[in-house]
């Protein structure tokens, strides 16, 4: 993990995001567990795969972050704010921590950006006609469909 992103604040080390928004390393809780895939015997006798855990109803994010956040999260928050990060791509225990930490803080960064408000637009007095135009023809021609049936 970049070292630009873990910062000092307020005293306390945090996962910074922007300025602003940041998770403290009081906010997350991490679980190693046992992962399941290659490694050989190490796999069975090394606990490395990272779960990661962010109440984040309690964090100190700001609420619009944690909103967007809940969205993007979807099925990794439990039903009491719980986010949940599982790493166990990599065969040691601090990769997987890094790369779930990393996980995090994309996560985050893409909660923070605030999505374009959409501007109503009129369509051009030209494409009004274009489609006006395409619909008197196909009606046109459904017209004469139907009359070749009748006679």
């Amino acid at each position: 993990m970049a070292s630009r992103d873990i910062a000092q604040a307020r005293g306390r080390e945090a996962i910074r995001i922007t300025d602003e928004i940041a998770v403290y390393q009081t906010e997350i809780e991490e679980r190693f567990v046992r992962a399941s895939g290659p490694g050989g015997q190490n796999v069975n006798k090394v606990s490395t795969a990272v779960e990661l855990r962010v109440d984040i109803a309690a964090s100190s994010l700001p609420a619009h972050v944690k909103q967007r956040l809940a969205v993007l999260a979807g099925g990794r928050m439990t039903g009491q704010g719980v986010l949940v990060i599982d790493s166990r791509e990599h065969r040691t225990q601090s990769a997987n921590r890094d790369a779930a930490r990393e996980r995090l803080r994309q996560l985050l960064a893409q909660a923070s950006v605030r999505p374009k408000r959409r501007r109503k637009t009129k369509p051009t007095t030209g494409s009004n006609e274009r489609r006006l135009t395409s619909k008197v023809k196909r009606g046109e021609t459904k017209r004469g469909r139907r009359d070749q049936g009748e006679a």
